[in-house]
């Protein structure tokens, strides 16, 4: 059933019809019958969908509109927002996905039926998968997992100061107390989930009516994948994501645990992961109620283990205050100011120091192992200036004095946001037991950096890092390993700067700079450079006055009106194992190097003889997907032309697609960015022999360019292990 009032705006038009947004600006320019705005604002107006779909079938625009694009559009067009819209989707799925008859019999009547039925049904499912689940008609209540959440930890214990690591510490403790100032209490911890009212739930009812149908053809849960994933790739800014690669060696590393606290649970990527068994507990808790509501739906779809989920500020208003759980797995904020330093110097969670108002992080690692068993295992992924700032050398000694901390592990760049910075994990285990001779594990991963933006190699780095971490956990030492990993006494650390980067521990790998090494490179640089030379493209010869008259020419939109071609535009999730190529790979002509957020979405698959344009910076850049490419996913900001062979050469197509000035009239230009409308490009009507004539000329060209590039990623390569070699006196000077 459809919503007549669902709104959509001109990128959601933009997305049905499979064009860009300037296409939309013209059909509202030129068609004077194009529907009218409904709301929105005068830069950004909304129209009804039912109006935009009946004009899209009328012109000829659109057969008809797919279910999930629908659904999505009424899920945005929500009056109560797309999150509301969201949380009401979820519920009905778990639904449909434990309970089907249920929701067969409730949706069977009118609107009216399904709102007023559907509380009670879902009280009865949720509070059955979700025990804290909030039920309707009642306040909500301030405790989870039956103790009372509070705003400051004394509330929940006795209020005893910490046991400090050193005097000064404890001198630093007191004279905090006596500066403190009072600040507004942390809202306490609530449910993540509150069953919603019938009032509610009556403006979601067409919404929800297509989200069942949906879930008819692909699964509750591939339904629910599909939403959230498409909310959060709309939403990039508001949401830190862990990618599921770095979520999958996170929970690797922390084994096969029953019970599992994320305290920062966000998407709830890293419960996701964890390897499923019987007994198993999920423990979440995000500061954001959004997110809380969203990851207990999405793990409650994912597993039939009891979800405990809560919304609120961990630091301050812990839900889970007596929780000793097998395993922590965190993805904690960085480099926050405001998380509870004056609120709590006398916290009993900080037994191995009170951290710095600068130590944000050092206070989510003692969090994580305050809610441990002894013996537990935590796991948090770190900014690596952690390991080594001034401010938290104090807790990084006792942390590794007491046994607590095990292991530091260095990622690629290109793991998790900030892609920039190669982050760190640190896997810590609660005492149990004071090691005689304690050692900890240093892993640096950095070498398994991807040339892409697609992130690291991430088959190189689990069996690195899982190979050395499960050495180090059975027999309490490794083998060194130049450049990846070494066991490193504690004494050896506990200097004045506690500095536990990987990369300042571990002896340089034996063949880096190496010269035997450099001589290849050089030799593959000398050959690539002989064919470069080779295929330098012949002197230009202009074309006689007499023969440069202008050639008829036609549009990709004309081109695609007439079969001569299909646009397909990149998908916003897809197959968790399939590669993605992207528009940095279009770009920069490397392999395809990226992901997307898991979902049941078809993906768009590249075949040989596609041709692929970014359509986002104003580059003057068009691919042919060759046999090696074939079979990826079509990334995000692409566009794919499929030309039909008997009608268009593919490098004829891409070659004239490449003119800048035929970029330059296709694209429209807003303050920050260059977008392209691909349908307004232009390319000349020529005969099949003519066409393969150009073909052939573009093809040479576009292998002199990738020749250069290899010649120039070589010739870069050789300077940094030259400059290295000399500097750390593995090549002679002379």
């Amino acid at each position: 059933m459809q919503d007549n009032a669902t709104e959509v705006t001109a990128a959601g038009i933009a997305r049905l019809a499979g064009v860009g947004r300037a296409a939309v600006s013209n059909w509202r320019r030129r068609h004077a019958d194009f529907p009218r705005p409904v709301g929105g604002t005068e830069t950004s107006p909304a129209f009804a969908l039912a109006e935009v779909e009946e004009w899209l079938r009328r012109h000829r625009k659109l057969a008809e509109v797919p279910l999930k694009e629908r659904v999505w559009q009424q899920l945005v067009g929500h009056p109560d927002g797309p999150v509301t819209a969201l949380v009401h989707a979820g519920c009905a799925l778990l639904l449909i996905h434990d309970r089907p008859p249920v929701w067969l019999d409730i949706s069977s009547g009118s609107d009216e039926r399904l709102a007023a039925l559907l509380p009670a049904a879902l009280d009865e499912v949720l509070t059955a998968r979700m025990p804290e689940t909030a039920r309707p008609g009642r306040p909500d209540r301030s405790h989870v997992n039956g103790q009372h959440s509070v705003n400051t930890p004394s509330a929940a214990t006795p209020a005893t100061p910490a046991t400090p690591a050193t005097p000064a510490t404890q001198a630093a403790q007191a004279a905090q107390a006596a500066q403190a100032t009072p600040v507004t209490p942390a809202t306490p911890a609530t449910p993540a989930l509150h069953i919603p009212t019938a009032p509610r739930l009556l403006p979601s009812v067409p919404l929800l009516r297509g989200v069942a149908e949906l879930a008819a053809e692909r699964g509750a849960r591939p339904t629910f994948e599909f939403l959230l994933g498409r909310h959060l790739d709309a939403n990039p800014r508001q949401y830190t994501l862990t990618p599921p690669d770095l979520a999958g060696l996170m929970a690797a590393l922390a084994g096969t645990p029953a019970t599992v606290l994320d305290p920062a649970c966000g998407t709830g990527a890293l419960l996701r992961a964890v390897a499923d068994r019987p007994g198993r507990r999920l423990h979440a808790q995000d500061g954001s109620p959004e997110l809380a509501a969203l990851t207990a739906l999405r793990l409650a779809l994912h597993t039939r283990a009891p979800v405990h989920a809560a919304a609120g500020d961990t630091l301050r208003a812990d839900a889970y205050p007596e929780l000793r759980a097998d395993a922590v797995l965190c993805h904690p904020p960085f480099n926050e100011r405001n998380w509870g330093h004056d609120d709590l110097a006398y916290d009993p969670r900080w037994e191995y120091g009170f951290p710095a108002r600068t130590e944000s992080e050092l206070a989510w690692v003692q969090h994580a192992l305050a809610r441990l068993r002894d013996g537990g295992t935590a796991v948090l992924l770190m900014p690596p200036a952690v390991a080594s700032r001034r401010s938290g050398r104090r807790i990084r000694a006792d942390l590794l004095r007491r046994g607590a901390l095990r292991a530091v592990v260095a990622l690629p760049a290109g793991a998790a946001p900030p892609y920039s910075v190669p982050l760190h994990l640190w896997v810590l285990r609660r005492p149990d037991r004071t090691p005689a001779q304690p050692e900890v594990l240093l892993v640096d991963a950095g070498r398994f950096t991807a040339e892409g933006r697609g992130g690291p190699d991430w088959p190189g780095v689990r069996e690195t890092v899982l190979d050395a971490w499960g050495a180090f956990d059975r027999d309490g030492s490794v083998e060194e390993r130049p450049g990846l990993a070494r066991s490193v006494p504690v004494i050896e650390l506990l200097d004045d700067d506690v500095d536990l980067a990987p990369a300042r521990r571990l002896p340089p790998p034996a063949d880096t700079g190496g010269a035997g090494r450099l001589t290849d490179v050089r030799a593959r640089l000398d050959e690539t450079l002989r064919l470069t030379a080779e295929l330098a493209p012949p002197p230009a010869e202009p074309v006689p006055p007499a023969a440069s008259g202008r050639l008829p020419l036609t549009t990709v939109g004309e081109l695609a009106r007439a079969g001569a071609l299909v646009m397909r535009t990149g998908g916003h999730g897809g197959h968790a194992r399939v590669p993605v190529l992207t528009d940095h790979d279009v770009l920069a002509g490397t392999a395809p190097s990226g992901t997307l957020p898991e979902s049941e979405e078809e993906p768009v698959l590249t075949e040989p003889g596609d041709v692929v344009l970014p359509v986002l910076g104003g580059g003057a850049v068009a691919r042919v997907v060759d046999e090696a490419t074939a079979g990826a996913v079509l990334g995000r900001n692409l566009v794919l032309l499929r030309p039909d062979p008997a009608a268009l050469d593919a490098w004829f197509l891409a070659g004239f697609l490449r003119g800048t000035a035929n970029h330059r009239q296709a694209s429209s230009y807003a303050s920050t960015a260059t977008r392209l409308d691909v349908r307004r490009l232009q390319l000349p009507r020529l005969a099949p022999d003519e066409q393969r004539r150009y073909g052939e000329r573009f093809r040479a060209l576009d292998a002199f360019e990738r020749a250069l590039r290899e010649a120039g990623r070589l010739g870069e390569q050789l300077l940094r292990g030259m400059y290295d070699g000399l500097t750390d006196g593995t090549i002679a000077p002379g």
